[in-house]
């Protein structure tokens, strides 16, 4: 994540916090019968999910993953023949799974004095006639800073974990909705050049769409999903965590603690740290990130030896799949249930 402090070295303690899930149901509530609709609704939807017999390979992560992560690509540095690489490879991706482009081309582009950079925005529009005016993003910084310090005469900061992890895990989830075509909302599949430069890809993309009166209902930033927690955390944890009820939600929807709370991002604020934060300043809606790196579980940050071996690939396929639920059911509830809260 951009700015992170990566001299800490110390081990940091989380506790789950014996957090329940939740699916309220009120039996003296007049609205009994819309929460126990609501309910088998999510229920239907998880199961959906679950049962499906589209799954998101190890395999297809990993393949991935290892282009992106290769010394071929030079650290993906922005401005560099490497992220041109990636941004092709990518493009790609999306044609042959017929993700649209949501702009003339895939590529929204945007200068930083002498250097183009490029967004790379896939699009699948909404089934339902009224929801899919409605859009959801999915996205992930495919940049990284090319150089690193050298380590046993290697300089390429390949960025595995930071963050060709969450790239892959953005086009995972849009080879997905392609095949399951049952998105009721419209979603963006979003990767984004200049995280590294601070944020200015995103920044650039959320104020083009601002611009352009999007309905933005949602935003997820997916950073350094790469490598587990610790047995008995959480799966993975959510930044600006008190910003909205998001993670609860979203708990909800996969029926699993998925998501949930890490002190240390609320004292490092890196809410405001990765590319969720140009939404949320944008739009004022619930757009924020999801990490499984919490401190303790890597050591490479911004460092040449980030490469894919030191990526655990069940781990990541496992995330990737775990989350599908959760994504199905927010970007298929029939109103609009994660909402800001009161500040």
């Amino acid at each position: 994540m951009k700015n992170l402090l990566s001299i800490l070295v110390i081990a940091f303690i989380f506790s789950c916090g014996g957090q329940k899930q939740i699916i309220e149901t009120n039996p003296k509530s007049v609205k009994n019968t819309e929460n126990e609709q609501h309910t088998d609704d999510v229920a239907s939807n998880t199961k959906r999910a679950l049962e499906s017999d589209i799954f998101v390979s190890k395999t297809d992560v990993k393949l991935s993953l290892d282009y992106l992560a290769s010394d071929e690509l030079e650290g993906r540095q922005t401005g560099t023949k490497g992220i041109e690489k990636a941004a092709i490879y990518i493009e790609n991706i999306f044609k042959e799974n017929n993700v649209k482009p949501y702009f003339e081309t895939y590529r929204d582009s945007f200068n930083l004095k002498d250097i183009v950079g490029y967004n790379v925005v896939g699009y699948i529009e909404g089934t339902d006639p009224k929801l899919k005016n409605e859009f959801v993003i999915l996205g992930a910084h495919y940049d990284h800073i090319g150089k690193g310090k050298e380590v046993n005469g290697d300089t390429i900061a390949n960025g595995a974990n930071d963050d060709a992890s969450g790239t892959v895990a953005v086009l995972e989830w849009a080879k997905y909705f392609s095949k399951v075509k049952n998105n009721k909302r419209s979603i963006l599949f979003t990767l984004y050049a200049a995280e590294e430069m601070g944020l200015k890809g995103s920044e650039h993309l959320a104020k083009r769409l601002k611009k352009d009166n999007m309905n933005l209902y949602t935003m997820i930033n997916f950073e350094m999903i790469g490598v587990p927690r610790a047995e008995g955390e959480f799966l993975s944890y959510i930044t600006g965590y008190d910003v909205s009820n998001m993670a609860g939600k979203l708990n909800e929807y996969a029926q699993s603690e998925i998501v949930g709370f890490l002190p240390q991002a609320k004292q490092y604020n890196l809410f405001k740290r990765s590319d969720n934060y140009p939404f949320y300043n944008e739009f004022k809606i619930p757009a924020q990130a999801i990490s499984t790196f919490d401190f303790t579980n890597f050591d490479y940050y911004h460092h040449v030896d980030d490469e894919a071996d030191k990526m655990n690939f069940e781990h990541m396929t496992n995330f990737i799949n775990k989350m599908i639920p959760a994504l199905q059911g927010m970007i298929n509830a029939s109103t609009k249930e994660i909402i800001m809260n009161n500040e």
